[in-house]
């Protein structure tokens, strides 16, 4: 499993992460919070995505950052949302 090495949030909107390989990648709010993986977000049992474009602001903010374990992240987000596990290889 590659791991991050830094994790950052950028003035754009924008979450910039540093990967051990040397990758660097940005990731948009908006995409962040659509796909989130957890089981309010998407179907358990058919694994269909339950959340739509509609229902996630395009200004929505990345308000925490939290590491689960060493294998993923948890965001906290202005809609209050907080349940997703974003595993790394995810």
């Amino acid at each position: 499993m590659i791991r991050p090495l830094d994790i950052r949030q950028l003035e754009e909107r924008e979450l910039f992460i540093a990967w051990e390989d040397g990758h660097r990648s940005l990731y948009p709010y908006d995409d962040l919070r659509l796909h989130c993986p957890c089981a309010g977000c998407v179907d358990e049992t058919s694994g269909r995505r339950t959340l739509t474009p509609e229902k996630v602001k395009m200004d929505i903010q990345l308000l925490k950052i939290e590491p689960v374990g060493r294998y993923a992240v948890r965001f906290g987000w202005s809609d209050n949302h907080q349940t997703g596990i974003y595993s790394f290889d995810y």
